[in-house]
C-alpha cells in the first residue's frame, strides 16, 4: 500500500471510528441527563401518589386541593420527556416493521400514563403515576449503562490514537532537523526518532539501534529490539536509542490506521450468534403483547377483577417480557472481544469466521514466516578435531563469512559476536571463502570443495545431517578439517510449545511447504506436527486445503507469503501473520500481529470463551422469562404475592445489568514465559505495577512534550492494557 504524498492526513486521525464513538458519547449522556431530571421529578410523584401515603400512613398529611393534578403534570413531564427515547424507538421500529424493546417500553409506559390520566380526570379507578415515573427512571438508567459500557469496549483504540505525537522531527536535504506536522509527512521522508519519543509513522530504520515498546499495538510486553532494516510501527514507543527511519505509511495507510479500521468494521460486523439474540427478541415481543393482551383479557372478563388491576397486571408482563438484556447480551460480547483481541495483537477482520474458530478441527501452517524464522540459522556444529572447541570453531569462521554478503555466510557470521580480524579475505567461487585469521589460513567451504580438493569426509553425523534438508559447510585451518557447521530455517521456539498445546486442544497440526521432503519431515519431527505436506507448489496450496476438508473436519490455513493467499481465502478460518505480505494480510479472516504461533492458540481460546460468554448471556437473558411472566401475569396473586411494574422494570434491568458485566469479565491472560493463552483465572505478577512503572519511565523520558503530563501517561497505559491483563 502507498499513501498519496498529495493528500496526507495524520496517523491518528480516524473521523469514522471517532463519529462511532462521538455517537455513543452523546448518547450517553443524553440518557445521563434524562435520569437525572426524571428522577428529580419522581420524588414529589411519590410523595404525591395515593397508594403509597396510604401504605406509610401519611394520607392526610400530603393531601391538598388540586394534588392530583400536580401529580398529573409531574408525570406528564416524565412521561414525554423521561419516555422520549422509548416513544421516538417505537415509531422508529414499527416504521421498519422490527417491533422490538422500544415497542414494549413504550407501549407499557403509554399504557399507564393513558389509563392514570383517564383517572384524574374522572374514570374510576386507581393512577399508577409512580410505577410509571420509575418504569422510566429504571430504563433510563438500563439505557446509560449500556452506553458506557459499549463506549468502555473501545476505550483502548482511543487511546492509542490520542497519545500520537502531534509532530515529527524531519530531516532536510542540507542535513538539517525541523519540526514538521505529521501531515506534512510523505512517504520516504526521514524522520530523526529520539530516545523515548513515539515513533511518528510506519518506516524502515536506516539508521541506530533501540528497544520499541509495542505493547499498545501488538500486546507484547516486552520491547523489541530494533536495528537497521527493520519494520516499526506508528504509535510505538522508541526505547534508549536514537532511530532515523524511511516513512513508508502514513494517514489511512498506517499500521494504527488500519487497526483501529478493522476493529470498527469487526464491532459493526454481524454476528451470527446475533441471528439467533434477533430472533429471539422479535418472539419476545411478540409474547409480550399477546401475554399483555391475555393477562387483561383473563383478569378483566374471566376473573372480574377492577380494570386498573387488569390494566396493571398487563403492564407488568410487558415490562418483564422486554428483550433489553436480550438485545445486549451478543453486542456487548461482540465489543469486548474485539477490542480485547486486538489489544492482544489479534485483528478480527471476519466475525462469522472468528466464531467458527472455536470448531475449528485441523490446522494447517505454512513453514517459512510461519512455524519457522524465515532465515537461515546454525543448527549444529561438528568437531573433527580435539585441538578445537565450538566457540573458536564459530569465531574463526564467522570472521572469514563477516565480509559475504550470501544468506549462509551471513548467518555463520551473525552465529557469534566475537570476531577475530582478518586479512587477505577471497572468495572461492560457488565453493566459499578464505582468509587469514589470526596467523591461520581458514577455509569455510561447500561439500562440493572437498570432493575436488579429494579431502576424504565420512562421518556419519554429517549424512545425517543432509538427510535433514540441512545445509552443511566445512571449517578448514591450515589445510586440516576441523570441523562443520549445520544451518537451516530456524524454527521459531514458541512453533513446539504451540503444536503441543494445540494438539492438547484436539486439534490435528499439519504443514504445508514447497521445501523438500527432508526439511519437512526434519521441521514436523522437531515441533511435533501431525502430518505435512512437502514440495507443494504455490498454485496448489488452496488444494491441499480443499483435500484436508474432503476429509470432513473444519480447516484452519495460518501463512504469510503472497502464494499462501489462495490457501488462507480457502480454509475455513484464514489466519495471517501480521508481518507477512499485504496480500496474505487481505485475504485472511484473521490477522496475527506478532509473528508467533502460540497466538493461534490464543485465538482459538478467546473465540471459545467468547461464543461461552454470548450463550451465557443469551440463556440468562431469555431464561428468566419462563419465572417472570407468570409472576408478573398474577399466577402466585391467590398466595399473596404480586410484581408491580416497577419491580417488573428493575428485574429486567437487574439481567441487563448481570448480562453487561457478564461480558466485560471476558478475558485472555497469557503466561509470561510463553505469551500463550491460559485459562481464565490463571495470573501471574502484577501488571497494575508493571503499568505504572513503564507510564512514569515514558513521562520522563519525553516529558519535555507539549501537553503530556504524567497521569496522562499512565492513564493511557491503563487503557491500553485493561483488556489484555487480569484483574
Amino acid at each position: 500500500m502507498e499513501s498519496n504524498p498529495d493528500k496526507p492526513e495524520m496517523a491518528h486521525e480516524h473521523p469514522p471510528h471517532h463519529d462511532h464513538q462521538n455517537h455513543h458519547a452523546h448518547m450517553a449522556a443524553d440518557f445521563r441527563k434524562r435520569f437525572w431530571i426524571a428522577l428529580a421529578l419522581t420524588l414529589p410523584i411519590l410523595v404525591l401518589s395515593p397508594l403509597l401515603q396510604t401504605l406509610v400512613g401519611l394520607r392526610d398529611t400530603f393531601r391538598f386541593s388540586g394534588d392530583l393534578y400536580v401529580l398529573f403534570g409531574l408525570s406528564t413531564a416524565v412521561f414525554f420527556y423521561g419516555g422520549w427515547p422509548f416513544l421516538k424507538g417505537l415509531v422508529e421500529e414499527l416504521k421498519a416493521k422490527q417491533p422490538g424493546m422500544m415497542t414494549l417500553v413504550a407501549v407499557a409506559i403509554t399504557t399507564a400514563y393513558t389509563y392514570s390520566s383517564a383517572v384524574v380526570f374522572g374514570l374510576t379507578g386507581k393512577v399508577f403515576f409512580w410505577e410509571l415515573a420509575t418504569l422510566v427512571d429504571v430504563m433510563l438508567l438500563g439505557h446509560w449503562i449500556e452506553m458506557k459500557s459499549v463506549m468502555g469496549a473501545s476505550k483502548a483504540l482511543e487511546a492509542l490514537a490520542k497519545l500520537m505525537p502531534s509532530d515529527a522531527h524531519k530531516l532536510m536535504p542540507d542535513g538539517s532537523v525541523k519540526d514538521v506536522p505529521l501531515s506534512e509527512l510523505a512517504v520516504d521522508d526521514q524522520v530523526l526518532i529520539k530516545p523515548g519519543e513515539k515513533i511518528p509513522a510506519d518506516g524502515v530504520i536506516v539508521d541506530g539501534e533501540s528497544a520499541v515498546n509495542e505493547a499498545m499495538l501488538t500486546g507484547e510486553s516486552t520491547p523489541v529490539t530494533k536495528k537497521t532494516d527493520d519494520k516499526v510501527i506508528g504509535g510505538a514507543i522508541n526505547g534508549e536509542g536514537s532511530l532515523t527511519i524511511a516513512v513508508k505509511g502514513t494517514g489511512k495507510d498506517s499500521f494504527l490506521s488500519q487497526v483501529i479500521d478493522l476493529v470498527k468494521q469487526a464491532q459493526e460486523s454481524k454476528s451470527k450468534t446475533q441471528d439467533l439474540a434477533n430472533t429471539a427478541a422479535m418472539w419476545l415481543t411478540i409474547i409480550a403483547l399477546s401475554g399483555g393482551a391475555i393477562t387483561f383479557f383473563i383478569w378483566l372478563g374471566v376473573m372480574g377483577k377492577e380494570l386498573s388491576f387488569a390494566i396493571e397486571r398487563a403492564v407488568t408482563v410487558m415490562v418483564i417480557t422486554c428483550p433489553h438484556a436480550l438485545g445486549l447480551a451478543v453486542p456487548l460480547v461482540v465489543a469486548v472481544s474485539t477490542a480485547l483481541a486486538a489489544s492482544n495483537g489479534l485483528l478480527i477482520r471476519n466475525r462469522p469466521a472468528f466464531e467458527r474458530a472455536r470448531k475449528v478441527q485441523a490446522i494447517i501452517f505454512d513453514k517459512t514466516g510461519t512455524l519457522t524464522e524465515g532465515r537461515f540459522g546454525v543448527t549444529d556444529t561438528l568437531l573433527f578435531s580435539d585441538e578445537i572447541n565450538e566457540d573458536t570453531l564459530h569465531q574463526f569462521a564467522a570472521s572469514v563469512e563477516a565480509n559475504s554478503e550470501h544468506p549462509i555466510a551471513k548467518a555463520i557470521a551473525d552465529s557469534t559476536e566475537n570476531k577475530f580480524p582478518i586479512e587477505d579475505f577471497k572468495g572461492i567461487a560457488g565453493k566459499g571463502a578464505e582468509a587469514r585469521v589470526e596467523g591461520k589460513e581458514v577455509k569455510v567451504v561447500s561439500p562440493g570443495y572437498l570432493s575436488e580438493q579429494n579431502i576424504a569426509m565420512d562421518d556419519p553425523r554429517v549424512e545425517e545431517l543432509e538427510a535433514q534438508g540441512k545445509t552443511v559447510v566445512f571449517v578448514l585451518i591450515d589445510g586440516q578439517l576441523k570441523g562443520a557447521i549445520a544451518l537451516a530455517d530456524i524454527i521459531r521456539p514458541e512453533s513446539k510449545q504451540a503444536i503441543a498445546a494445540l494438539k492438547a486442544m484436539g486439534i490435528q497440526c499439519m504443514m504445508l511447504t514447497g521445501d523438500n521432503k527432508q526439511v519437512a519431515q526434519w521441521v514436523s519431527d522437531q515441533v511435533g506436527l501431525d502430518e505435512y505436506f512437502a514440495e507443494v507448489l504455490p498454485q496448489d496450496k488452496a488444494a491441499k486445503v480443499k483435500e484436508v476438508q474432503s476429509r470432513g473436519v473444519l480447516v484452519a490455513m495460518t501463512g504469510d507469503g503472497v502464494n499462501d493467499a489462495p490457501a488462507l481465502a480457502q480454509a475455513d478460518l484464514g489466519i495471517a501473520i501480521g508481518a507477512g505480505s499485504d496480500v496474505a494480510v487481505e485475504t485472511a479472516d484473521i490477522i496475527l500481529v506478532r509473528s508467533n504461533p502460540l497466538d493461534v492458540v490464543a485465538l482459538l481460546k478467546l473465540s471459545k470463551a467468547t461464543y461461552s460468554k454470548m450463550i451465557q448471556n443469551l440463556v440468562w437473558a431469555t431464561g428468566y422469562n419462563a419465572f417472570a411472566i407468570p409472576l408478573a401475569g398474577g399466577a402466585l396473586y391467590a398466595w399473596g404475592v404480586i410484581l408491580s411494574p416497577a419491580l417488573g422494570a428493575a428485574l429486567m434491568a437487574a439481567s441487563t445489568v448481570i448480562v453487561a458485566i457478564n461480558a466485560r469479565l471476558l478475558r485472555i491472560s497469557r503466561d509470561s514465559d510463553t505469551t500463550a493463552a491460559m485459562p481464565v483465572g490463571k495470573k501471574g505478577g502484577d501488571p497494575k505495577q508493571q503499568i505504572e512503572k513503564r507510564a512514569y519511565d515514558l513521562y520522563e523520558q519525553h516529558g519535555h512534550q507539549k501537553g503530556h503530563e504524567k497521569q496522562d501517561w499512565l492513564q493511557a497505559e491503563r487503557e491500553i492494557q485493561k483488556d489484555s491483563t487480569q484483574k
